[in-house]
């Protein structure tokens, strides 16, 4: 896949006027930016809820995407405080993420809850952001096993339709530094061949997020399809940094082809925020 993709998740770190603020500076930017513009590069932004609206407008007329941070997993009813996924489709949003750590852990999300959110945003039109990743440091096979093992739960009985998965494993999310590349690569290798084994799941993505910042891409070549970045994204131009990088390695894909050779390895660049 030549498409290179980059998400931002603005947890609840800004509030409403800093974020308008933000959507206006980063949106002047990608305007600018030949790459994302072409769609080389797909950015997709998830603010809070009463920021999601004002992000779609600032955004209109680029082809930025914009998600909620959660959604419900019921269609319709009673459920207050909730926000539907075919409400969020209505208003013009694309993504729902889904089954983030803190809601696991805060929230007490389990699998269950995690698979009927997929589901939902699937019937709606959604492309649901799946977060995987396992709690503690563990050797590359095992997190891949447990990240695996997280995917299929999400995605069972799901209608079909592609998604973007993200894997952060937990103990990265925050930290100085991103898990080690080599580990990286295992574990979305391993998601990717699980979603290249179902038919249902057709241009669906691998991203990696956890202290993702400049010069991971690079380092990762082709081992991941992007990345998914925390506070280090706060800073409109440092966003912008990793979106130059981004194009760079989708210009590398798309002149070496489906049968080109892996993408360039490294050492390890500066971190970025949490994921």
């Amino acid at each position: 896949m030549a498409k290179v993709t980059v998400g931002v998740s603005l947890k609840m770190y800004f509030g409403h006027r800093q974020a308008a603020t933000w959507f206006d500076a980063v949106a002047t930017r990608v305007r600018a930016h030949d790459a994302v513009q072409s769609g080389a590069v797909e950015l997709f932004v998830t603010p809070t809820f009463l920021q999601v609206l004002p992000a779609i407008a600032a955004f209109a007329g680029t082809p930025v995407r914009i998600g909620g941070q959660d959604v419900a997993a019921a269609d319709t009813g009673a459920f207050t405080g909730e926000v539907s996924a075919a409400e969020l489709a209505e208003v013009g949003a694309s993504i729902a993420e889904i089954g983030h750590a803190e809601r696991r852990r805060l929230f007490a999300e389990t699998d269950e809850v995690v698979a009927d959110k997929t589901a939902a945003a699937l019937r709606a039109g959604l492309t649901p952001l799946l977060c995987i990743g396992e709690t503690s440091h563990q050797e590359p096979s095992d997190a891949a096993a447990v990240a695996v093992a997280q995917l299929r739960a999400a995605l069972t009985d799901a209608p079909a339709g592609a998604v973007i998965v993200a894997y952060e494993p937990v103990w990265a999310i925050g930290a100085p530094e991103p898990a080690p590349h080599d580990h990286i690569r295992v574990v979305a290798a391993a998601l990717r061949a699980a979603l290249d084994g179902d038919a249902d799941r057709t241009d669906s993505t691998v991203i990696y997020g956890g202290a993702a910042g400049p010069g991971l891409l690079t380092a990762l070549g082709d081992d991941v399809d992007g990345v998914f970045l925390g506070r280090f994204a706060h800073d409109p131009d440092a966003l912008v940094a990793v979106l130059d990088e981004a194009a760079e390695l989708a210009a590398l894909r798309q002149a070496q082809g489906p049968s080109g050779a892996q993408g360039p390895s490294g050492a390890q660049g500066p971190s970025g925020g949490d994921s």
